[in-house]
């Protein structure tokens, strides 16, 4: 049981649990801005074009239960727009990623080698001497 514990604080010490951690509560909080997004925006400008006023009204009846189709609009276009977020930010984050890489190798090219040193100079004489002397 020790060896467990210890397992899991070690687990949970580790960065990436508390980044996951900061990216659920960020989510969280962006999602509350997502549905005011949907609900008090898309949704208005949408029902001006459908004579609806709330697509969370929307409902049908069918045998006596209640159908509310407009909240599961609402629940895709929640979607739509977390997902258009999360993807520009992970285009945003690779381009980063790409353009950082492609200058480092830019900058690793126009660094010239390093001069041998002494010992390597030395080392270089002596072999070139011993291929000339088994010639």
């Amino acid at each position: 049981m020790k060896k467990f514990i210890n397992e899991f604080k070690t687990f949970i010490a580790r960065g990436n649990v508390m980044d996951m951690a900061v990216g659920v509560i960020i989510g969280g909080a962006f999602k509350a801005i997502a549905d005011s997004l949907t609900a008090d925006i898309i949704m208005p400008i949408l029902g001006i074009f459908t004579s609806e006023v709330s697509f969370a009204d929307l409902s049908v009846t069918v045998g006596g239960a209640v159908i509310t189709y407009g909240n599961f609009i609402n629940a895709i276009l929640n979607f739509l727009i977390m997902a258009l977020v999360v993807f520009t930010m992970i285009k945003g984050i690779n381009t980063f990623h790409d353009k950082a890489a492609a200058l480092a190798k830019k900058k690793e090219a126009e660094t010239p080698p390093p001069e041998p040193s002494a010992e390597e100079k030395l080392l270089t004489e002596i072999r070139d001497l011993l291929k000339e002397q088994n010639k």
